[in-house]
């Protein structure tokens, strides 16, 4: 048997010659753009989930842990951080101690997490808890009040007090104590939602109303019902100003009001005007850039079977956060063709974005030779799911890949910065090390 022969070349889904990675850099292009379980283009949500699952034994625990905490507070993902740590679960003596409990109660940041934890940790069949998965949970319990529990105490195959019951958590004080003893029995007081204010018969245009006013519906409650608003004849200035008051703090990535501004057509100024808000207030990156944003075929695939969404939305959302920090930039788009898109922000960037060019085949290397003739620049961004059809050359100035989709194999590396994710981090990233650089 040989063991010293060279490496089979490894292919994009469209045929470009991709990067050989490492585990530890092919499970973070797995995780930090993935909606677990969800399918894209080329690739089944089943068929990423086991990519995790298979990667993890290969990378050190450490860094597993780094990625989930990173998908979890940059890219505000929810269920690929829980896989992680359960996949780190199944070889617990292979980790250091207090790892796994230390990044469990790190990503459960909502109070429906360690029941979701639990049904993952089970989806394969019942097994014992680990040790340091039951400290995780037990401490990650305490951060919730009696509302967030409430609120998410949902009849589902695995409730809260379940996880309170199999983890053995103590209580932070007397108050706690009392909160999680009506959890068990069932009497917490229903929480002042939206959902119970309308499941208890109110008025939709008054239940809105009264919890706009109090600030009681969340920024994502607020653009998720914004139609529900609509139809109810909900006054709008409420809504206006709950929008523009709550888009600095909020946690919403830019395709949430994509998403919503679909939704409510009327209401696009003010969504958009929220958008750039919520955008706003990060470093400049100075100097000339050129971003260039796929718009293939592959990139029509939905973000998940529930949304309206897909990764072309997500990148077009994207390149407005790019376009606004870049003091000089270019925004170009490809797919069988390199289109020049004018020099719009918001919504109109995004529609031009999307509607520059038929969504074909991925010809990424061809639209960067072109640009090479054309133009120079400090740097070049491009935002894909690099599943070029030809081989992809070296950068204009600095080079940027990031990476929208969680393919197993791409082409942004080597002359390339690869980045993963779809949030606003992505763009922090990139100023970050140009300010260390300079």
């Amino acid at each position: 048997m040989r063991i010293n022969v060279p490496p089979k070349p490894a292919f994009t889904h469209e045929g470009a010659v991709a990067s050989q990675i490492k585990p530890i850099d092919e499970l973070r292009r797995t995780v930090l753009a993935c909606l677990l379980w969800e399918s894209g283009f080329y690739e089944s949500g089943e068929a990423v989930a086991d990519r995790i699952k298979r990667l993890v034994p290969l990378c050190h625990p450490h860094e597993v842990a780094e990625i989930a905490i990173e998908a979890r507070d940059k890219q505000r993902l929810r269920h690929a951080p829980l896989l992680l740590v359960r996949e780190l679960a199944r070889d617990a003596k292979r980790c250091p101690d207090g790892l796994i409990a230390r990044t469990l109660q790190h990503v459960i940041q909502r109070a429906d997490e360690p029941a979701e934890f639990l049904s993952l940790y089970w989806k394969d069949g019942k097994a014992p808890l680990a040790k340091q998965v039951k400290k995780g949970l037990a401490a990650a319990l305490t951060r919730f009040d009696a509302y967030a529990l409430a609120k998410y105490d949902r009849a589902n195959a695995v409730r809260l007090r379940d996880v309170l019951f199999l983890v053995h958590a103590t209580p932070k004080d007397k108050a706690q104590a009392a909160v999680w003893k009506q959890l068990v029995e069932g009497t917490l007081p229903a929480p002042d939602t939206w959902e119970v204010a309308l499941s208890a018969g109110s008025d939709k245009k008054d239940a809105f109303e009264r919890l706009l006013r109090e600030k009681k519906l969340g920024y994502m409650a607020l653009l998720r019902n914004l139609r529900n608003m609509q139809q109810a004849e909900v006054d709008a200035s409420l809504v206006f100003e709950a929008l523009q008051s709550g888009a600095a703090k909020s946690k919403a990535l830019p395709f949430r009001y994509v998403a919503a501004a679909r939704a409510v057509p009327a209401w696009e100024p003010q969504i958009d005007a929220a958008m750039q808000i919520a955008l706003g207030g990060l470093e400049k990156i100075p100097g000339k850039t050129v971003l260039l944003v796929d718009v293939s075929g592959s990139m029509d695939a939905s973000l998940s079977a529930k949304s309206d969404l897909n990764r072309m939305d997500a990148a077009a959302a994207l390149a407005v956060l790019v376009r606004g920090v870049c003091e000089d930039a270019r925004v170009f788009t490809f797919s069988e063709r390199l289109v020049e898109v004018p020099a719009r922000s918001g919504m109109a960037l995004i529609d031009a974005v999307i509607h520059s060019q038929r969504h074909s085949a991925t010809y990424l290397g061809g639209a960067l030779e072109k640009l090479r003739a054309q133009l120079q620049a400090d740097r070049l961004i491009v935002i894909t799911d690099e599943q070029s059809h030809d081989a992809v050359g070296k950068p204009i100035g600095r080079g940027y890949i990031i990476n929208v989709a969680t393919n197993q194999r791409g082409v942004g590396y080597g002359d390339w910065t690869h980045i993963n994710g779809f949030s606003e981090a992505v763009v922090q990233y990139i100023a970050e090390l140009e300010r260390q650089r300079a």
